[in-house]
């Protein structure tokens, strides 16, 4: 699994571990350090192990301090652990700053484990300009408790060589789940153990992908009711998600006799030449032509078929609930400047791309979360210093579903989901209705522990 696909994995994981406990937080970092300046703690700072990273992240932390003589940031290494994060709570550890996934702040907001900063983030530079359904995420009754700082979103990767080899116009991908199953076919056609579209099944990927399917034609995996959560896919969407799928793999024969895939299983196949399509993040794109020495001119992106909705997930930072108001100020500060600065939009290219980094795809180092203007100015800048051919993914960037978060308790239910996808794609006589049907009891009990 790629890198934000692992960290968002750990913070699903934490979601739910914080419901085992409900423990007070305390600033981490003394309230200010020599000569009146505010010391604040951070976390995010890559290990040594990844060089680059760790560079411009040091580099950032003493620009920003010279800019800032009234800030000290101390920063720490790593993101949200679900390991130490129970125990960092407990024992008053907690950053001043830090990170979240996107299925952390629902529930650190109900158990008051993060600032409420709704009087503070008005003075954040363009917040305003930041996509509004990612405020939300951070945000409960009108009050903010965090800001986003990066998203991904559900596309559809594929194999540019392959369209054209199967007289399939690159330049205009499937747009709905009917086209993505004609080209299957031809692809599949090719013969030479070519495989048209490929699907997760097991890890709770196979749940992970089965709530992307849904998102993308208009249906969903849990609603409220009143005050509990309750499964929402043993509908006519499910039924006809898990219908197209079963076609596709014991009708058209397009999805391979090899099942119970995972990523790397599905990476590993559309490095080698071997596949079509698989829907995919744009931070897949790196680790194809990185893993397996494939060429950026050979992948393209589109736009999640259907386009009804697509599955987001992110990252963005909260304020430890304990941090004075000198500190929160502080750290709201060091978020905007690093994270959400338009200013350095250009220089944080430039020298990514001094590195010989890929500039160009829908993700960082410039991440994808402005409207308007702002937005406009980072394309033209991506396009400006691109060191990869960026139209291979202008479908996917001009694309504009809705973006919908992961249900809640996430990793519980994708694990029953699973089996759901399991069944379709190994079983030629699996029965829709009835595996959905037989989800939906298991997930409602799932659901009704959220709280």
């Amino acid at each position: 699994m790629n890198s934000s696909s692992l960290r968002r994995a750990a913070g699903l994981l934490l979601a739910g571990s914080l419901g085992l406990t409900a423990v007070a937080c305390s600033s981490g970092g003394g309230e200010s350090a020599a000569g009146g300046k505010v010391t604040i703690t951070v976390n995010g700072q890559p290990p040594q192990t990844q060089a680059f990273d760790r560079k411009v992240f040091d580099e950032d932390v003493a620009e920003f301090e010279a800019a800032n003589p009234d800030i000290d940031i101390e920063p720490r290494e790593g993101f949200m652990d679900p390991r130490t994060f129970s125990a960092k709570l407990a024992g008053g550890q907690l950053e001043d700053v830090f990170y979240a996934y996107f299925t952390d702040p629902a529930n650190l907001i109900a158990r008051r484990q993060a600032a409420d900063i709704t009087d503070y983030v008005r003075d954040v530079p363009h917040y305003d300009a930041i996509r509004p359904e990612l405020r939300e995420v951070f945000a409960e009754d009108g009050r903010v408790y965090g800001v986003p700082t990066a998203n991904y979103s559900m596309g559809l990767v594929y194999n540019r060589a392959l369209f054209t080899e199967a007289g399939l116009d690159p330049d205009r991908p499937p747009a709905t789940w009917d086209e993505v199953r004609e080209a299957a076919r031809k692809i599949t056609a090719l013969g030479d153990g070519k495989v048209g579209f490929a699907e997760y099944s097991k890890n709770n990927q196979g749940g992970w992908h089965f709530t992307a399917w849904m998102y993308s034609v208009g249906g969903r995996i849990a609603r409220q009711d009143g005050d509990k959560w309750v499964a929402d896919f043993n509908d006519d969407k499910g039924k006809a998600v898990l219908r197209h799928l079963k076609d596709m793999r014991w009708t058209d024969g397009t999805m391979g006799e090899k099942q119970l895939l995972v990523i790397e299983d599905v990476q590993q196949m559309m490095g080698s030449g071997r596949l079509g399509m698989y829907l995919a993040a744009p931070d897949n794109i790196p680790t194809l032509v990185n893993q397996f020495k494939g060429d950026y001119a050979d992948y393209g992106l589109a736009g999640i078929p259907d386009g009804e909705g697509t599955l987001i997930g992110g990252e963005g930072y909260m304020l430890n609930p304990k941090a004075s108001p000198e500190k929160i100020e502080a750290g709201l500060k060091w978020i905007s400047w690093k994270f959400l600065n338009p200013d350095r939009f250009e220089k944080n290219l430039q020298r990514y791309k001094d590195q010989g980094q890929p500039i160009g795809l829908p993700v960082p180092p410039v991440s994808d979360v402005w409207t308007g203007d702002i937005a406009a100015r980072q394309t033209e800048l991506k396009e400006k210093l691109a060191t990869v051919p960026v139209a291979n993914f202008k479908s996917y960037v001009d694309a504009t579903p809705e973006g919908l978060i992961e249900p809640p308790n996430a990793q519980q239910v994708y694990a029953i989901l699973d089996n759901v996808m399991q069944a379709v794609l190994t079983d030629r006589d699996a029965d829709p209705a009835r595996l959905l049907a037989d989800a939906e009891a298991k997930v409602n009990p799932v659901l009704a522990q959220v709280k």
